[in-house]
């Protein structure tokens, strides 16, 4: 069965939404409507759309103000939102599209222009969405925090990381647990630190080592969570396996059966480094490949 988009439209016209409604089903969408911001916030607490349109002018809670709702839940960020307005103040389009907003459409509507800008933003997201899916198949801890420490989005490892350091913590919550918050202000002090400086942070008996790393989108900066119990391990290996610690972290991740991108996205070194790492490791343990690697490692880290 073909997959049917859902596009959530936001207007307090009939004759506007009666518009959209049709255009979108006509053009194989499946269509969800709320007359006003309060409705739609409300809308997105049951369900998750593909993408938003969102008149920016309404009675009471506006679409600039409902956005920044949208964008500030860690639930519904995600979510692109396109603006529809008939204003023609460049001021007004500026200050919708920072909210978070990805697009804007002018009224009156253009329909063939209006369903190439849908198809262009769902495509986007669903990119987007595979990259956030590999973090989390890759069994990485990982928030994306705004330039205010707001929490955008997480992998649901960090989800299950945060619930168990603050079991008050909910899943629609904009910011981090608060003890990791304060541990995350003390990476940064304030000030950009460059990534894959590391501090550790103790809450409710378990150690958190916490790493910020590169992100491609602006005003965006990605977290590493990481549990300090495969400290044990390391240090095993780094014992009876006559390794450097940074071989047996590779080592380790080689044993879960990591690849060495995800080894050089986990500890934050390039994918040449890593197989750089390996060779060494290989030698030491007079190995010649991975499985046979694995198989010392699993006996190191157990006996």
């Amino acid at each position: 069965m073909q997959h049917r988009d859902t596009i959530l439209v936001v207007d307090d016209n009939p004759d506007q939404l009666r518009l959209l409604v049709d255009t979108l089903d006509a053009a194989g969408m499946t269509v969800l409507i709320a007359r006003s911001g309060e409705a739609t916030l409300a809308l997105l607490q049951e369900v998750q759309p593909d993408l938003v349109l969102m008149d920016a002018v309404m009675p009471g809670m506006s679409g600039i103000e409902t956005t920044k709702a949208i964008k500030a839940a860690p639930k519904s960020s995600h979510i692109p939102v396109i603006f529809i307005t008939g204003l023609g103040d460049p001021d007004h389009v500026v200050a919708a599209l920072g909210t978070g907003g990805v697009d804007y459409v002018r009224k009156p509507i253009v329909v063939e222009e209006l369903l190439a800008r849908i198809r262009v933003h769902l495509a986007n997201a669903r990119g987007a969405y595979r990259s956030r899916l590999a973090l989390g198949l890759a069994g990485r801890s990982i928030a994306a925090l705004g330039d205010d420490g707001a929490l955008i989005w997480c992998t649901p490892q960090a989800e299950t990381l945060f619930q168990t350091v603050d079991p008050a913590w909910r899943t629609d919550a904009a910011t981090l647990p608060e003890a990791l918050a304060e541990a995350v202000l003390g990476l940064t002090g304030g000030d950009p630190v460059s990534p894959g400086t590391v501090v550790r942070a103790s809450v409710r008996g378990i150690d958190i080592d916490l790493a910020l790393i590169e992100s491609d989108r602006p005003g965006e900066v990605l977290l590493r969570l990481t549990e300090v119990r495969e400290d044990g391990k390391i240090a095993a290996l780094q014992k009876h396996g006559g390794l450097t610690r940074r071989e047996a972290e590779v080592l380790l991740w080689v044993s879960y059966g990591k690849t060495n991108k995800t080894i050089s996205e986990i500890l934050g070194i390039s994918p040449r480094t890593v197989n750089k790492h390996l060779e060494q490791v290989f030698r030491k343990l007079g190995v010649e490949t991975r499985a046979a690697a694995t198989a010392i490692a699993v006996r190191l880290m157990t006996d």
